[in-house]
This record gives C-alpha cells, sequence and structure tokens, in this order.
C-alpha cells in the first residue's frame, strides 16, 4: 500500500501545505493519489462528497489531488468545545463528546475507523499522502497513539519531518524531535525538509552538512518561504488578521469569540483591497465598523456568555443604533435569536440560554448534524451562492421575516433559506462560503455600505486552483527528487 508520511516538529509547520503541494505534484503526474489524517483536532471543517464532516485542510489537499473530499481521507476530526470537552466525528458522523464517551471504547473504535478508512483509499489510489498531527514528539500521547508514529508504525509507511525554519531552532527542532522516538521510530523517518527559508540557501549549507552528519539522514528540501500564500491556515486564526487600508470604504469587523469555528468563510473579505477587515480582539471593546460579523462556534452558548461578559451586546445593540449592518453566520446566526436550548448537553452544560433578542427565532442543540453542500441564490439582488451546512439542532422563526436566499442540495427543491430583518438591517444564515462566489460577496459588500467593484476577484476556488500550484510549482524546483525516491516517494519515471 503506498504511502508517505508527513509528520511535524510543531504544529504549523507546514504539515498541510506540504501534503497539499506533494498531492498537487503527484497529480500533475498522471498519479492517482489521496490525502489521509488519521486524526485532526480543528475547528475549520468541511462537508465531504459523502455527507461528511472532515477537516478543511483535508478538502483543501483533495482539491489538490482533483478529487472531492470524502470523510475516509480524515476518519477522525475533534472539534473542540470547552477545556475538556471536545466533539467526536468518526467517518464523518458525529460519535458524541469525548468527556462523556468511554475512553477505551473510543480508542478501540477511533483505531479501527482509521485504519479501515486507510486501507479503502489504499485500494482506490495509487499513493495516499498521510499527514501527521501536532508532533510525534510528544511523548504523553504516545500510548495507543494513531495520529502520529502510531500510525506509521502500524501501516509500515516511511516518515518524512518539516520543521519551520522562520520560526528558528530548525535543527534544535528536527535533532531533538529524533531524540524523542523510539529506534525504530527514528529509523522510520527517512529525511527532513526545511520550510519556510527566506535567503540565500548556500548560507544554510553548513548547517544542512552538520544535520545529517548528525543524523545519518538527507534534507529533501529547502522550500522557500512563499509570499502572500492564499491558503487558509488549517485551524488558526491568520498571524496578521487586519487587511485592506485603515482608510477603506468599507470597515468590517469579525467578532473574536473563543471557540471561533469556519474563520475561513471570511477569506474572501479580506483579500478585497477596498475593504479594512479585522478580527475583534477577545475582551476588548469591538472596533467601529460598517459590517459587524458574528461567526460560527463550536460552543454557542459558552460564547454567548462570554459575548456578554465582555460587553459586546451592548456593544452590537449600539452598532444597530447608528445604522449598522450584522451578519450572523451558524452559531452566530443561533445567537441572534430568543433562546438557545441544549436538553441534551450536546456542546455544553447549560440548558437554556437567552439569545441576543434580535431575530424572532428558537434554537434547540438536539438531534443529528446538519451537514449538506448547497447552492442557490440571494433573494434581494439574485446572486449565486454556494457553501455547506455543518450544525447542531435546528432554528425556528417566530415570525413572519423575509429570507435571505433559496438553497437546495443536488436533487432537492429549492427551500427558503437565513433571515433578513424587516429594516434590512441584520441577516443570518447557515450557509458557510457565504462570500465565496464573486457575484455573492458584491451584493453583501453594497448591502453592508460599500460602493466599490469586486469583478477582478476571483471565486474562492479558482483561487485556491492557483495557489496550489504556485506552491507546488516552489516544491517541485526544491525538492531533491533522487533522494526523494530513495527516501520511500518512488515514482514512475516521467
Amino acid at each position: 500500500m503506498p504511502s508517505l508520511m508527513i509528520q511535524g516538529c510543531t504544529s504549523d509547520a507546514g504539515k498541510s501545505t506540504i501534503t497539499a503541494a506533494l498531492c498537487r505534484l503527484l497529480m500533475r503526474r498522471g498519479i492517482a493519489v489521496a490525502p489521509f489524517k488519521p486524526q485532526n483536532m480543528a475547528l475549520n471543517s468541511a462537508v465531504s462528497a459523502d455527507g461528511g464532516e472532515i477537516g478543511r485542510a483535508q478538502a483543501v489537499q483533495a482539491q489538490a489531488c482533483g478529487l472531492a473530499p470524502h470523510s475516509d481521507m480524515n476518519p477522525v476530526l475533534l472539534k473542540p468545545a470547552g477545556a475538556a470537552r471536545a466533539q467526536v466525528i468518526v467517518q464523518g458522523r458525529l460519535l458524541g463528546n469525548l468527556d462523556q464517551l468511554d475512553y477505551r471504547d473510543y480508542k478501540a473504535r477511533t483505531r479501527a475507523a482509521v485504519f479501515e478508512s486507510w486501507r479503502r483509499l489504499a485500494r482506490q489510489y495509487d499513493w495516499v499522502l498521510v499527514e501527521g498531527a501536532g508532533s510525534p514528539a510528544e511523548v504523553n500521547l504516545r500510548a495507543g497513539d494513531i495520529a502520529n508514529m502510531g500510525f506509521a508504525e502500524e501501516a509500515d509507511c516511511p516518515v518524512w519531518l518539516v520543521a519551520d525554519i522562520d520560526r528558528g531552532g530548525v535543527f534544535a527542532h528536527l535533532l531533538g524531535t529524533l531524540a524523542c522516538l523510539s529506534a525504530s521510530e527514528q529509523a522510520r523517518v527517512r529525511g527532513f525538509i526545511i520550510n519556510r527559508f527566506r535567503g540565500d540557501p548556500a548560507l544554510l549549507q553548513d548547517g544542512l552538512d552538520w544535520l545529517e552528519a548528525q543524523t545519518g539522514k538527507p534534507v529533501l528540501a529547502v522550500v522557500p518561504f512563499v509570499q502572500d500564500l492564499d491558503i487558509a491556515a488549517e485551524d488558526a486564526l491568520p498571524r496578521a488578521p487586519a487587511s485592506g487600508a485603515a482608510d477603506a470604504g468599507l470597515r468590517i469587523v469579525i467578532a473574536t469569540l473563543p471557540y471561533i469555528a469556519n474563520h475561513t468563510d471570511f477569506e474572501p473579505l479580506r483579500r478585497n483591497p477596498g475593504v479594512h477587515c479585522s478580527y475583534a480582539r477577545p475582551g476588548q471593546p469591538l472596533p467601529p465598523c460598517d459590517l459587524l460579523i458574528l461567526p460560527g462556534s463550536k460552543n454557542t452558548i459558552a460564547d454567548l456568555a462570554s459575548l456578554r461578559a465582555w460587553g459586546w451586546d451592548a456593544q452590537i445593540a449600539r452598532h444597530l443604533r447608528y445604522g449598522g449592518k450584522l451578519i450572523g453566520i451558524c452559531g452566530g446566526y443561533q445567537m441572534l435569536g430568543e433562546t438557545i436550548a441544549d436538553p441534551q448537553g450536546m456542546e455544553s452544560d447549560v440548558n437554556m440560554a437567552k439569545g441576543l433578542g434580535l431575530i424572532p427565532m428558537d434554537t434547540v442543540l438536539a438531534g443529528s448534524k446538519t451537514l449538506r453542500q448547497r447552492h442557490g441564490h440571494l433573494l434581494a439582488g439574485g446572486s449565486p451562492v454556494s457553501g455547506y451546512e455543518i450544525h447542531l439542532g435546528q432554528s425556528t422563526l417566530n415570525a413572519d421575516w423575509p429570507p435571505l436566499m433559496a438553497l437546495k442540495a443536488d436533487g432537492a427543491e429549492p427551500e427558503q433559506h437565513g433571515v433578513l430583518s424587516p429594516d434590512g438591517q441584520i441577516a443570518g444564515t447557515y450557509l458557510h462560503g457565504l462570500f465565496d462566489t464573486p457575484a455573492a460577496l458584491a451584493e453583501l459588500l453594497h448591502w453592508a455600505g460599500w460602493q466599490g467593484s469586486t469583478t477582478r476577484l476571483p471565486a474562492t476556488a479558482e483561487l485556491l486552483e492557483r495557489e496550489l500550484d504556485r506552491l507546488a510549482d516552489t516544491l517541485e524546483a526544491a525538492l531533491d527528487w533522487s533522494r526523494a525516491a530513495a527516501a520511500g516517494l518512488a515514482l514512475p519515471a516521467g
């Protein structure tokens, strides 16, 4: 079963992007390749073609392979929802909360799911490129590991270790990580990738020679820092969250809540040079803006409590009194209603919470999780929209407010979705990807008061294609292919 695993010395070392670049390089050579991450912990997720939920990074990697995402590509997804609580998604479906599951049963079920999914992919594709999680040097997590070396050992696949030189200490990261591994795990590491290097590679050569002499392992690539790479982070918020000029024609603020989820929704806003888009700092006053966005949340009731504790409820009311626009997406949409009930403890231990009361709507977090791809159009201007829904529970509107859009799933009839307040100030929706199509982005920005144009901005999917090619070109130029073949990635000639 031809597999190669990309592990990292740290979180955010570049495992996801290196894996995506390798996926694109193999796909270009006509090789049927699929991505795989045994276990992911992330709040950015996507709906797969088979109606499951997987990490957002694996959906990006699937696109790099020219594939629709599938739940087998990320069989275990953990979505943190509290200090000791995480929602567990297994092969695309909600299993339960980690603090409510029997730990031994959880480990047995997830391990079985991981290897079942990997074997299924390996039977369908020529290669499976596997991404690790965090770092294999986390010795406290070694028992029963399925995310890093535990998987690699049982699957008997070679490992490439990635380190981020932009952070500093790259040689210590690589050498120290090896030192934390067992002898058999050390032997499984077949080479290193040094990621995000700035400057003249000749200045690094003495260090590379030293590293290879110390470890007996080759440096497979020194990958240059890719300037302004526009591929959303797997989980963390952007390192430089503010975008656009401070005096731009439209000011947008995204409320940063403790359990913010799917912040990738807002990347199209950040790309628009005529818009100043920023994330409000937790606990600090909301900056003045034209459009305020309440994002998705993995623990809606807890985030609503934080919002109130910071005084943001009063600031939101003031924002509306002065004519500002407000959008709630997914969990943020639920917060705008009158009540949120969680009778089964799906997200928190609070059974009932009072919402902000800005939409006449009640939400109950119970039953199965809604997971579906959707497409349709905004009702005001007819602009096409597409995206996906990932949410617990259902919301019931208690007044005759106009819908925001008409949506349908494949093979289904269109249905009205979301709300737009009668005064036109407040919009709410469960749709992730609301801003991904240029026409919908333009219509919503104009609704918020912007007078500019978005015609030169590509759709999100088109932009991602361009960025994946740029990333793959960079890795292809940096990778020593003869060393790569000896380190476990032997490909057909051509």
